[in-house]
């Protein structure tokens, strides 16, 4: 009979080599498909997401200063959507945002996304004329929460804005 003794170094690599795939096996079934964040009210796929990803791209374009997908700011306005507007107000952000992505598509002739930055502004510059209220009152929300979530960020606070701590300098030749 062969005896087998135990190489503890081989033991504990083998033992991390478990702990570590036990670790990342859950990250392997995250529901494709899906939006990347946890969301309450709103339903969004995968494809949505990105699409809003685009739009907010657009609207705050990637320059010396990071833009809308390099700050985030799609899932700060799906996050403030989610949280901070009505039932109607989120239902008829998700219509406009399936149906921004169809006429987008009819109006570029391609998608939104592979479109170049100048077709992009014009389209969003045309979503007046549009007569569809759905794709107006998501692309009103998206872009009142694109800049607020830019304003707010924290690029934006710590390196753009001149920050002096309260109550300020001292003028003592200011007039009263």
């Amino acid at each position: 009979m062969i005896e087998k003794t135990i190489n503890r170094r081989i033991a504990l690599r083998n033992l991390l080599f478990i702990a570590g795939g036990t670790l990342v096996l859950p990250a392997c079934f995250r529901g494709s498909g899906k939006a990347s964040i946890d969301l309450k009210n709103l339903t969004v796929s995968a494809d949505e997401e990105n699409l809003l990803a685009e739009v907010t791209e657009t609207l705050i374009p990637a320059t010396d200063t990071p833009g809308g997908k390099g700050l985030f700011l799609h899932l700060f306005v799906l996050k403030m959507v989610d949280d901070c507007h009505g039932p109607e107000d989120q239902q008829a952000f998700t219509k406009g945002l399936s149906a921004f992505s169809g006429w987008s598509r009819r109006k570029l002739g391609t998608g939104f996304a592979s479109a170049d930055m100048a077709a992009r502004k014009r389209l969003l510059g045309g979503i007046a004329e549009s007569s569809d209220e759905d794709i107006a009152q998501f692309f009103s929300i998206t872009k009142h929460r694109t800049t607020q979530g830019y304003l707010n960020s924290r690029y934006v606070m710590t390196n753009l804005v001149k920050y002096e701590l309260v109550p300020g300098r001292y003028n003592g030749y200011a007039e009263v």
